[in-house]
């Protein structure tokens, strides 16, 4: 179930959007933490954590799914955003050098095309950083934020999916562990549970952060020359019995 843009923009607009941005963003740029002279992608709903590389990427646009509509970005310079398929992206081979997806993995119906079409537009060596639901968290289990739609995903999925796509996972982190409530009193101490979070290993974050480079390589099912051989070499006739 995809979550439409105006629930998205209201949410980022909301005291609680803040916070989600904020800690997120910290994540981000922890993985990511110089950009320069490189094109990124944002797919999905990215445009809350695309600012942050502004200043520094040669290039910086985002892609939304039409299933959930687009919005202009940024506000006061020529738009930067487009309405696309996810699985149709409108972009030459080996073009970007980083994509970032946020509210896009858990919200496809095809998760796997959409994995096959961001290795596409990869150049070699490029990498894709997805924010997605933890399904042990509780931010999953609640539909009053943006995080509550779509399928969750546990670090053993996203493994195994990003491998299928041809990808390597090759870092991790973890974020929102401040429980989805818009009281005043929890927002005061979300930098308080994040680094408590942190610290112990806690599994409940509301959304892993999975890092993965592209294989520039495809593996292919290949039978053993051997046994071809085996299977082509001629065989001699038998002799047809006497008196036949």
């Amino acid at each position: 179930m995809s979550h439409d843009i105006v629930d998205l923009r209201s949410f980022y607009a909301q005291p609680l959007g803040h916070v989600a941005r904020r800690l997120i963003n910290r994540a981000i740029r922890g993985r990511w933490p110089d950009l320069r002279g490189t094109a990124i992608l944002g797919l999905g709903y990215p445009t809350p954590y695309l600012g942050v590389f502004r200043e520094e990427v040669e290039r910086n646009f985002a892609f939304m799914p039409a299933t959930q509509g687009v919005v202009k970005w940024p506000s006061a310079t020529p738009s930067l955003t487009a309405l696309v398929h996810e699985t149709l992206l409108p972009l030459p081979d080996a073009s970007v050098d980083r994509v970032l997806a946020v509210h896009a993995l858990e919200m496809t119906v095809d998760a796997r095309d959409m994995l096959h079409e961001v290795w596409r537009v990869l150049a070699a060596g490029g990498r894709v950083l997805i924010v997605v639901p933890n399904r042990r968290g509780l931010w999953a289990r609640m539909d009053t934020t943006p995080f509550g739609f779509g399928r969750p995903y546990s670090r053993r999925q996203l493994v195994d999916l990003l491998r299928e796509a041809l990808f390597t996972p090759v870092g991790w982190d973890e974020a929102l562990w401040v429980p989805p409530f818009a009281r005043t009193s929890f927002l005061r101490t979300a930098v308080a549970w994040e680094r408590v979070g942190k610290t112990l290993s806690l599994p409940f974050a509301g959304v892993h952060l999975v890092e993965a480079t592209k294989q520039v390589w495809r593996p292919v099912a290949t039978r053993p020359a051997r046994n071809l051989a085996r299977v082509l070499a001629p065989a001699p006739a038998s002799p047809e019995p006497a008196g036949i």
